[in-house]
């Protein structure tokens, strides 16, 4: 039976042990966390097929530009003398194209749904992680944003997703009781939430079962090689013998995939979320508040916020007070009646989501070392799409063809 180690124990990481255990393989991750914390567990618990845009898209320069002078505006990119950050940045200016957006909407359809689909397996077997599927709003308060939602429910609507258009008044009435002040909303409906705590929970629960061997706490510090085949992971902790090994590691995964000699293109974007606990009055559907990029989710009697994406590095760990004073005055902008305050750092959540260039994950087996396969660079989509990026890695490992065209997510 094939050894295959994992390397990084999020959400992509677990989900994909999930199907390679399914699979008949043997199966062991290595974190260098607790586990308990990361971007799998204060993400804002969307599936969110209408999300078919990548970060790379036209005009995304120009507002970037825009927005760097403003500390708390959604998008901010930490200025520093740096060669990656540089490489980046070239490779994001190339991206942002028509061409790429055309060619990535169908591809991250396809990846979404699919994930979607598999959520529902889940839930079928034992829902104790509050699947939901209310779709999403997207609620905006200016013309211009108004306009640029229209557009891209207008694209959502060609790739087959359906979509309804709300004035502020059949917002209110959706949303039974919760004040918005709003000019109006767009209405995926095919999108999901869940509570992202309660999933990691219940999928752990599901690799004790399959016997999958989990090393948290564990650092990862190189590879033993033997022609172009990795066949030791050498931890901290000891070196363990393999015969396929899945980078998942996030952010942190530029710095082992370059002990491989292989470089991968992803910075962190630093995100903050904070919950509020037993809210009798909340909204009911999962919303983006589109003028300040603010994600809202009800999840169970709790309510969570989150947003900012700051392209920072994985050593910056201080809590940004201003960026967090942009999520909070949104909220009191869109829902007048809330009175949301500055949390205490305590209960306030930040990660790194791992950005590649392109706006797209990383999906595909190295070309250098035969027995890597990638598993990347998912940024805000991690949650969403992991079961698909778990199944799909298990079909390119085990040689069968995939259930989603994966020539958009390759390195």
């Amino acid at each position: 039976m094939k050894r295959i180690s994992i390397v990084g124990g999020g959400i992509i990481g677990l989900c994909t042990a999930y199907y390679l255990a399914k699979e008949g393989y043997e199966v062991t991750i290595f974190d260098q966390s607790p586990m308990d914390d990361g971007c799998s567990y204060g993400n804002a618990g969307m599936i969110v097929p209408s999300h078919i845009i990548p970060l790379a898209q036209p005009g995304m320069i120009a507002q970037g530009i825009k927005w760097m002078f403003d500390s708390q505006s959604p998008f901010y990119v930490k200025p520093r003398l740096d060669a990656n950050l540089m490489k980046w940045g070239l490779q994001f200016y190339k991206h942002a194209n028509e061409r790429h957006v055309a060619n990535a909407m169908p591809a991250l359809r396809d990846l979404s749904l699919l994930s979607k689909e598999l959520y529902q397996d889940f839930a079928r077997e034992n829902n104790s992680f509050f699947y939901e599927e209310k779709g999403l709003l997207m609620l905006y308060k200016t013309d211009k944003v108004a306009h640029e939602m229209f557009h891209e429910g207008r694209e959502a609507e060609k790739l087959g997703l359906k979509v309804d258009y709300l004035s502020a008044a059949a917002v209110a009435k959706l949303e039974n009781g919760t004040k918005t002040d709003i000019l109006g909303g767009i209405h995926y409906k095919g999108d999901a939430h869940l509570y992202p705590q309660k999933f990691m929970q219940f999928i752990k629960e599901e690799l004790k079962r399959l016997k999958v061997e989990i090393h948290s706490g564990t650092t990862v510090q190189d590879f033993t090689f033997d022609h172009h085949k990795i066949t030791k992971v050498v931890t901290d902790k000891g070196a363990f013998s393999t015969d396929e090994v899945v980078l998942a590691a996030g952010s942190w995964s530029p710095s082992l995939a370059k002990k491989l000699g292989i470089s991968v293109s992803i910075l962190p974007g630093k995100g903050y979320s904070f919950t509020l606990k037993d809210q009798d009055h909340k909204p009911s559907i999962p919303s983006i508040l589109c003028e300040g990029k603010v994600a809202v989710t009800p999840m169970n009697n709790d309510i969570r916020f989150g947003g900012t994406m700051e392209i920072t590095h994985t050593g910056d760990t201080k809590i940004n007070k201003n960026r967090l004073q942009g999520i909070i005055n949104s909220i009191n902008e869109f829902y007048p009646d809330m009175q949301v305050g500055m949390p205490e750092n305590k209960d306030t959540w930040f990660g790194f989501r791992p950005c590649t260039p392109s706006g797209m994950p990383i999906i595909t087996r190295a070309k250098k070392v035969v027995n890597l396969t990638f598993a990347t660079g998912h940024a805000m989509m991690g949650l969403s799409l992991a079961p698909a990026t778990g199944k799909i890695i298990t079909e390119i490992i085990s040689g069968k063809k995939t259930s989603v065209d994966t020539k958009m997510f390759q390195l």
